[in-house]
């Protein structure tokens, strides 16, 4: 298994607010390239566990090498379906699934019940963006594709094929916020007539011919916002993330902390409204955390994090 060439987010912030120690039970709902989750799951141990998430089968596989032998279970599963993770997880513990290290066989599946923390990490992981199979960097030569998982859904390819000139448009206008919505579309239906579109460069690159040059200096590709849109629409982003947040704190012990790092408004702006209006959380971030200069020259996706916490009543 490759390498990951991930590298985590407002990693030390993360740490700090969840506070991490021994004994306690987390969750990293979006496990990724496995950086929180190795951070984390050093931190419980002895006898503590860290239950890891993602919708990435990919992840998933890559984790059993990279994350063994920390007190970590591995689900691949989408964070909005916690609930029913933590209750297959009581059910299955002691597992050989999970790595050693987990403490008393009893208590942490009581555990369980009411976890000290869940973590989510909303933005796109280094290693599906460098993967030429999955379509997501902008000069993949692979298949237009954009799905977490594979195995379910419809590929972004289908969608840009075969929705209207209106609906193509809504949909890069809603999700990408592109303010050249309208125009894209044309120029997408008006290319597919000559053929499908069938691979991430291709898009990119007529995305490109389609709207105005950036000014010098930008760093953003003006494809940027449309392959965010489609990969919004494809995953169903926005409405795991918002069943997500009605459904996790009720996972949460009193005093556990649910801590979300977003990427762009549409997320943080769900994940603002829902801590300030859920009479079962305390905000605790009254402003969002986001990477400091040093983060900013070493890793450039931290540029747009935001980390967000919010602890249970």
């Amino acid at each position: 298994m490759a390498a990951t060439v991930h590298v985590p987010v407002l990693l030390e912030p993360v740490v700090q607010w969840l506070a991490p120690r021994p004994g306690m039970v987390l969750v990293d709902g979006t496990l990724g390239g496995g950086g929180h989750a190795r951070a984390l799951a050093e931190r419980v141990a002895p006898g503590g566990l860290l239950l890891a998430l993602d919708r990435d089968p990919a992840a998933i596989a890559a984790a059993e090498t990279t994350l063994a032998g920390l007190p970590v279970c591995l689900a691949h599963a989408n964070f909005c379906d916690l609930p029913e993770v933590l209750a297959a997880f009581q059910e299955r513990l002691p597992s050989p699934a999970c790595g050693r290290g987990a403490g008393g066989e009893g208590g942490i599946s009581e555990a369980l019940a009411a976890v000290d923390g869940v973590l989510l990490d909303l933005g796109l992981s280094s290693d599906q963006l460098a993967d030429p199979l999955r379509g997501f960097s902008f000069d993949s030569g692979g298949p237009l594709d954009l799905r977490f998982d594979p195995m379910r859904g419809e590929p972004a390819a289908r969608l840009v094929n075969r929705l209207s000139e209106a609906h193509l448009t809504e949909l890069l206008s809603a999700y990408g916020e592109e303010r050249y919505s309208r125009r894209i579309a044309r120029a997408i239906c008006a290319r597919r007539r000559q053929a499908p579109i069938e691979r991430s460069a291709d898009l990119a690159d007529l995305i490109r011919r389609s709207v105005p040059r950036p000014p010098h200096g930008e760093r953003i590709d003006p494809a940027t916002r449309a392959f965010q849109a489609l990969r919004i629409a494809v995953n169903d982003e926005l409405k795991s993330l918002e069943i997500a947040l009605r459904r996790i704190p009720d996972c949460l012990r009193p005093g556990g902390r649910l801590a979300v790092i977003s990427f762009h408004s549409l997320e943080d702006r769900r994940v603002k409204e829902a801590f300030r209006d859920d009479p079962r959380l305390t905000v605790l971030t009254r402003k969002p955390i986001c990477a400091d200069d040093a983060e900013k020259a070493r890793n450039p996706r931290s540029r747009s994090a935001k980390l967000r916490v919010a602890e249970r009543k």
